[in-house]
Order: C-alpha cells, then sequence, then structure tokens
C-alpha cells in the first residue's frame, strides 16, 4: 500500500500540498511552545524571579493553547479535502477487490509519509520560531537577558509524535464514508455529490455548538479579577464554535448560497447563475472553501474586538487584560493566528480551485469560453467570501459579546470598526486572487487533454 499511497501523493500534489503545510505548521507550532516551556524549566528560579511579567511557562501555555488548536483544525480540514479528492479512485479500488481495511491503510500512510516529509522544515520553523520569541521577550524584559533555548530534542520529538497521532486520527474520520459503503456504490457515489448532512455529523455540530455556548457563558460571569480566564475562555469558545460551522458546513454553506445567489443571478445572469448553480450543487465543495475563510475571520476578528475592548477598559479598571504587556501578547497571537488561518485558507481555495481542471473542460466542450469561465469564477470567489465573513462573524461577535460581558458588564463591545473593514478586505484579497489565478492556470491548454483524462 505504501507505493499506492506515495503514488496518489504525486498524482495530487495540490490536494497534499495543503495537507503538507498544516501538518508543518503544526509540528512548527508544537515545536515552538516545547522548547519554550524547556527554556523555562531549564532556567534558574532566580534568573526566572528577576523577570517581569507573567513567566515564560505560563505565556507558552496561553500561546499554546489556542495556537495547538487551530493548528490541528487545519489539518484536519486539509486531510479531509485531501482525501475527499481521492473518493473516485479509492471507490475503484473497492470495485476490483481492496477491502475497507486496506483503504483506511492507505489513507494513513498517506497522512503519516506526509507527516514525515515535513518534519525535518517543520522543526527549523519552529526552532527559529523559539528563538526569535524569546528574544523579543528578552528585549520586553519579559524572560531573563541570559536565557537560551536548551538544544534538547525532546520537543521536536513529541511534536512529530503528537502531530502523528493527529494525523491518523484524522485519517480515520476522514476515511470512514468510502471505507463503509459496497464496492459498487462506492464507484457510483462519486459520480455525484451526496446531497444530504448526514445526521452524525448534524448531531456532532450541535454538540460543538452547545459546547461553544457553554464556553462562552463561562467566559461571560468570569467575576472582573479574572479577565484573563475570560479572555481565554472566549477564544476557545470562539474556536469549538468555528467546529461546529465546520461540521455543519455543507449545510449552512447551502443555505446561505442560495440566499445570497439570488442578487447574483440577477446581476450576472450567465456567469452568476451558474456560479450560483455550483455552490449549491457542490455544497461540500463550498464547505471546504468557506470554512478557512471564516476560520480567519472568525478568529482575527475576535482577537481584534477582545484587544480593543480590553484597551477601552484600561481607563476604567486595571488588570492584567488590559496592561500594554498583556495586549502586545494579544496583538502577537492575533498575528500568529492570523497567519495560520491565512495559509489554510490560501492553500484550500488553490487545492479546490486546481482539482476542477475536468469540469473547466467539459464545460469548455460544450461552447464556455475562458473568459465566460472566469466570470463564473469571480461569481464563485465573491460568493465564497461573503458566505465565510458572514459564518466567522458570526462566531466573532458571539465571542466578544460574552467577553465584553466579563470586561465592562455589558454585551456591547468596542468595535474597532476600520479593523473590521480590514479583516474582511484581507478575507477578500486572499480569496478572489488565489481562485482566479489558480482558475486561470487550469483552464489553459485544450480542453479535450483534461476531459478525458484525471481531474488532476
Amino acid at each position: 500500500m505504501i507505493p499506492l499511497a506515495l503514488g496518489q501523493m504525486r498524482r495530487r500534489p495540490a490536494a497534499f500540498a495543503g495537507l503538507a503545510v498544516a501538518l508543518l505548521l503544526a509540528i512548527a507550532t508544537l515545536t515552538l511552545f516545547g522548547l519554550l516551556f524547556a527554556t523555562d524549566s531549564t532556567t534558574p528560579a532566580a534568573a526566572r524571579k528577576a523577570a517581569d511579567g507573567p513567566g515564560l511557562m505560563v505565556i507558552a501555555g496561553a500561546f499554546g493553547e489556542i495556537a495547538v488548536l487551530v493548528a490541528f483544525f487545519v489539518v484536519v480540514n486539509a486531510l479531509g479535502f485531501a482525501v475527499r479528492q481521492q473518493h473516485r479512485e479509492l471507490a475503484l479500488l473497492r470495485t476490483i477487490a481492496a477491502t475497507p481495511r486496506q483503504a483506511r491503510r492507505l489513507i494513513r500512510g498517506q497522512a503519516v509519509a506526509t507527516a514525515l516529509v515535513v518534519a525535518a522544515p517543520g522543526w527549523a520553523v519552529g526552532a527559529l520560531s523559539a528563538r526569535g520569541l524569546l528574544a523579543e521577550l528578552q528585549r520586553r524584559g519579559m524572560a531573563a537577558p541570559g536565557v537560551r533555548v536548551p538544544g534538547t530534542p525532546l520537543p521536536l520529538l513529541v511534536a512529530l509524535a503528537v502531530a502523528l497521532a493527529v494525523g491518523l486520527a484524522a485519517s480515520a474520520v476522514a476515511a470512514r464514508r468510502i471505507s463503509r459503503i459496497a464496492p459498487a456504490s462506492a464507484l457510483t457515489a462519486t459520480a455525484t455529490e451526496q446531497g444530504r448532512t448526514g445526521a452524525p455529523r448534524l448531531l456532532a455540530s450541535a454538540g460543538a455548538l452547545t459546547g461553544g455556548a457553554l464556553l462562552l457563558r463561562l467566559a461571560a460571569t468570569r467575576p472582573a479579577g479574572e479577565v484573563d480566564k475570560a479572555a481565554q475562555a472566549a477564544l476557545l469558545g470562539s474556536l469549538v464554535l468555528l467546529v461546529a460551522v465546520a461540521l455543519a458546513g455543507p449545510f449552512a454553506a447551502r443555505l446561505l448560497a442560495a440566499v445570497l445567489g439570488a442578487p447574483v443571478r440577477v446581476l450576472a445572469p450567465g456567469a452568476g447563475w451558474l456560479a450560483d448553480a455550483n455552490l449549491r450543487g457542490y455544497a461540500r465543495r463550498l464547505s471546504s472553501a468557506v470554512v478557512p475563510v471564516a476560520l480567519l475571520v472568525g478568529l482575527s476578528g475576535t482577537m481584534l474586538v477582545m484587544t480593543s475592548t480590553a484597551e477601552h477598559a484600561a481607563g476604567a479598571a486595571a488588570s492584567g487584560a488590559t496592561s500594554a504587556t498583556d495586549v502586545w501578547l494579544r496583538q502577537a497571537e492575533l498575528a500568529m493566528l492570523t497567519c495560520f488561518a491565512a495559509v489554510s485558507t490560501v492553500n484550500t481555495l488553490v487545492a479546490v480551485t486546481a482539482e476542477r481542471r475536468r469540469e473547466f473542460a467539459l464545460l469548455r466542450l460544450v461552447g464556455a469560453t475562458r473568459p465566460q469561465l472566469l466570470r463564473m469564477l469571480t461569481a464563485e470567489a465573491a460568493l465564497t467570501t461573503v458566505v465565510g465573513v458572514l459564518l466567522g462573524a458570526a462566531v466573532a461577535g458571539a465571542a466578544s459579546a460574552a467577553f465584553s460581558t466579563a470586561v465592562n458588564g455589558s454585551p456591547m463591545p468596542a468595535v474597532p470598526v476600520a479593523g473590521c473593514w480590514w479583516i474582511a478586505a484581507g478575507a477578500t484579497a486572499l480569496t478572489v486572487p488565489a481562485v482566479l489565478a489558480t482558475g486561470l492556470r487550469a483552464v489553459r491548454g485544450p480542453a479535450a487533454v483534461p476531459a478525458a483524462g484525471s481531474r488532476g
């Protein structure tokens, strides 16, 4: 199965490139915060007391708790997409006597192989980031000047082990559908996308939604002296709500696309109608594109509004959450989370669009021109952006309201309007050019060749 797994990865580089980057980020993040923990544990007690601020252990925990969860959220989404792109090949293997266990082993092999390939670059990025973050903390007086990142390999090995465990767990979830249905049904199912979101997935989404709501309630009811805990609970709650969005993604994306597609069909009768039909007809594909945009907007919006709310509260009450040091930490965490979400957004959109070469070729064979296809893709990209921004904004609004309740006693946070517009503009700047640039490359060349061959 190993040669077959590697062959599939070479055949579909676009899908597995996104998974590779997601795993690299996960390993780098684990390495970064593992090395900070190791640095703190090897620092003499006198040196730790001499530094201002909460200490390396607390900083690493505050940063790492959310950043690692986001990195693994991106890994699961990327691996799920990579498996969905192989449904036809996996179904063909099932029809020639491959067992469900062999199909699962193939997907596990791809996850393990990808993690091993990116392990060394991930370690290097994590180690360099740990040294850079430690230097910045020392410059701000939050770490002792003589402290150095130790050369122990333990955090690197732990990072790889955890990434492999998450990859294997994600592969088991992703392979569940294709390995449970009959071989003939598996092949038939690849011809068209299933119209419904399964009941187990919707139940899991409802459970995540309930968990997110409970975390936001916990954040809102924190006393005034525990604003830091309120911020962590609100941010974690926003991430859990985004998991709920991902689980209910096909259903929610199809519903919003149906509502927003009407004005697009009016404004662009040809390309708009086709874009709307594509998005509603392929809800799983739309969900794969929307979820990273929602992640980008939801997390960055939550962090931005919480930071602004904390800064506004600084004039009324002094606390760790409103100090200049904490504001800097939140800005650094915002930059890191935005980087993760932006990479996930670009990777997914490029892979989703690149895998549609056969679809574009068939449209060209029935008379569609390249300009018409690009107009269709522009309308799709615009709808994808709007759906993702709306879902992300809803999550950010709920989390920010909970945090504001803890800080100010009111659910109305201090919203930096200009910053929120910049987030929406950034999501648009990532989504539309990524889709159009990949689409322009995908429609090049004669239409008959990709139409007759594979989609890769």
